[in-house]
Order: C-alpha cells, then structure tokens, then sequence
C-alpha cells in the first residue's frame, strides 16, 4: 500500500507541474491586438478585465483595488504588468498624503491636488522602498511605472539627484523598472555612469508627437518640431543603452496617431495613444 501511494502521489505531482506548464505556455503564446496600454484610472472589477483584454503589456494602479487574484488573473492570461507608483510627488487624495505634507516642495503645474516631495528626505525614501513599493510588488505586479522622477528637473540639486537615485535603484531590486519621462535625470546618470543598468528597464516618454493644451477638456494639438526632436534624442539614448521605449501620446487625431505607429514601428517601440488625460 505504501509503495502504490507514493506512485500515486509522484504521479498527481507530474499531472499539477504537467498542468501548470500547459497554463504558462498558454499565456506565453497567446496573441494580442496591442501591444502596450496605461490605465492608471481604471479601478478594479469586471470592466477592468474587459478594458484589459487586448493589450499584452498593461500599466496599472495597483492601489486602485487591484489584489493579489487580480494580478494573477491577468497574468494567468498572459499579460505583463506593471503598477504605477509616484516616487518624487504626493497626491492629497492618498491616504497617506498628511504624513508628507511638511516635506514637499511646491504645488504640481496643470495637477492642483499634487505637490513635489523632497526625495532626500530619508522619511520618503523609507516609506517608497520599505512601505509602499512592497505593498505593490506584494500583489504579483512584474514591475512599477515610477513617475515623477522630473522632480530632478525642477530642484536641479545634489541631494535631490542622490534621493532619485537611492530610490530607483532601490526599486530596480524589487521589479522591472519603466520611468514615466525623467530625461533630466536619466541624462545626467548616463553621464556620471556610462549606463542605465542600475535605474531602469526602460522609459515611457509622454507627448513626444502630441500636445496637451487643455488639461481639463482633454484638448490637444501637435508637439513643437524641437520639443519632438528632443525627445526622439533621449529614447535613442534609452535604446542605444538596450533598454525598452515606449510612447504614450494623447490625440484624437487619426493622422498624428498613425505618425505614431510607423515612427514606432521603424524604431521597434511600443506606443499607447489615449483620447482622455486620465487614462480611463
């Protein structure tokens, strides 16, 4: 009886890894219609699911009510995902806002109810690599998206550049790591380093064809010829560095949008365009 159990056992093992691999492989294989989405507004439930379907990789807010069987679900169906996680500001309507508030900065132009934070403060530093940033890899994410890295371009300072810098390596060591724009910084850690090895899998750059001229009316237009020429610079800077670029640009228009996708198709990018700022 002993020995036939232990074959039964051996053999239910075999069926479960056999089974889990079928489920992988699945995943791995299956096809998308797009291949890279950001819905940062986008809260938890069915219609999230549903918004999700089509994109392979997907860019999320993990405290928007995703859980752990949220993520594993999505990734079960063969998506990468990734959380944002707002590293160098503070929105007043996070819980944790007022822990904060006597280390920020200023107020965020076009963002009323977010304020820069002092990333060199080590009460940040703490909260973001100790706190918050475990509370989101927790949950099964692959990776964060880190916004506000600009902080950098605003307070051009040792102390905040050292701040950024403890963080996103800190960061990198938990995930993959894509930074929502952050030239500023990236520009100047390629310059003190020779890479990007340590900070960053790779860069999502906003509005380098497109134009926010209303931030309230999701109104739009066509990026300046420099401000589209500066940007195109730092992505190649990105992929000569062999890391992964991404365009998220915001336009109703069909002519600009598919100047977006043969650009992106020549250089290999991956693009998202969005018809509402926030990312619904």
């Amino acid at each position: 009886m002993k020995k036939i159990s232990n074959i039964l056992i051996f053999t239910i093992i075999i069926c479960f890894i056999l089974g889990h691999f079928e489920i992988n492989a699945a995943a791995a294989t299956k096809k998308f219609k797009y291949e890279y989405g950001v819905f940062l507004s986008v809260n938890s439930g069915k219609r999230a699911f549903k918004r999700f379907r089509d994109y392979k990789t997907i860019v999320l807010d993990a405290q928007n009510g995703f859980s752990t069987k949220d993520i594993r679900k999505l990734k079960k169906q063969g998506h990468k995902v990734y959380s944002y996680i707002n590293v160098g500001a503070v929105e007043n309507y996070r819980e944790y806002y007022y822990n904060f508030e006597d280390i920020t900065l200023g107020v965020y132009e076009n963002w009323p109810d977010e304020k820069w934070v002092d990333v060199s403060d080590t009460k940040w530093q703490d909260f973001i690599l100790n706190e918050l940033s475990s509370k989101i890899i927790a949950t099964g994410v692959d990776g964060f998206f880190v916004d506000n890295i600009d902080v950098y371009y605003l307070y051009q300072n040792d102390s905040i550049y050292s701040g950024v810098e403890t963080i996103l390596k800190g960061l990198k060591k938990k995930g993959k790591v894509i930074i929502n724009g952050g030239d500023t910084f990236v520009t100047e850690y390629h310059r003190r380093n020779g890479n990007l090895n340590d900070i960053l899998d790779g860069v999502n750059q906003e509005s380098v064809f497109s134009k926010i001229i209303d931030y309230d009316k999701d109104k739009f237009g066509k990026n300046s010829a420099s401000d589209t020429k500066f940007f195109k610079k730092y992505l190649k800077l990105v992929k000569k560095n062999k890391k992964k670029c991404y365009l998220l640009e915001y336009t109703k228009s069909k002519d600009l949008g598919e100047k977006v996708r043969k650009y992106c198709k020549k250089k290999g990018y991956k693009y998202y365009i969005s018809e509402k700022l926030n990312l619904s």
